[in-house]
């Protein structure tokens, strides 16, 4: 029993000391993606509109951590990010944010992703307070878009990827996200 116990409160100790906190939100400083450890590269926070509404707490999970967004996006290894809503957003504000992102950051290869857009889109939902969006990038398997708990599927192509996580890494939708995401202080 007593070996139960400490066991048991090691893990919690651990626990506690594995994660990082933004506003309340907490994630682990690992995950697991395909059986391979990434490690917590930053917690950036979205902003909208002049008055700075708090939408959601990003994470990303990265093998190496770097505070170099071009090595992040050119790098062909996994990556994950996490998206944890602090308010709740209705989906057609989310499709126009995920648009806005796509056309701000991949405008030379947009007409090739067009329809891959559109399947990411239909994949949305309305997300309410405390929901996720988990967007998972695997070389040669695509990003996987897991919505709330539910996987919706994959969406192919590495020029996708690097367009998706251009959102936050390249010209983001606040520079508060992107400085977070890359080991600066969250929002």
């Amino acid at each position: 029993m007593k070996k139960t116990l400490l066991s048991l409160s090691l893990i919690m100790a651990l626990g506690v000391a594995g994660a990082k906190e933004c506003k309340g939100v907490d994630f682990p400083e690992h995950t697991l993606v395909n059986g391979r450890s990434l490690a917590l590269n930053g917690l950036g926070l979205r902003l909208a509109t002049v008055f700075k509404v708090k939408v959601y707490v990003a994470a990303l999970y990265v093998p190496m951590p770097s505070s170099d967004a071009a090595s992040i996006l050119g790098t062909d290894t996994a990556k994950q990010m996490v998206l944890h809503f602090v308010r709740s957003v209705g989906v057609d504000d989310l499709r126009k944010g995920w648009t806005e992102g796509f056309e701000k950051n991949a405008k030379g290869v947009l007409p090739a992703l067009k329809d891959r857009i559109a399947t990411f889109n239909g994949w949305m939902s309305d997300m309410k307070t405390g929901q996720r969006v988990i967007l998972t990038y695997t070389p040669g398997a695509g990003v996987e878009v897991n919505v709330n708990g539910a996987a919706r599927g994959s969406i192919q192509g590495d020029d996708f990827a690097r367009a998706l996580f251009a959102i936050w890494l390249g010209e983001p939708p606040n520079p508060e996200v992107k400085q977070g995401l890359l080991g600066g202080a969250c929002g």
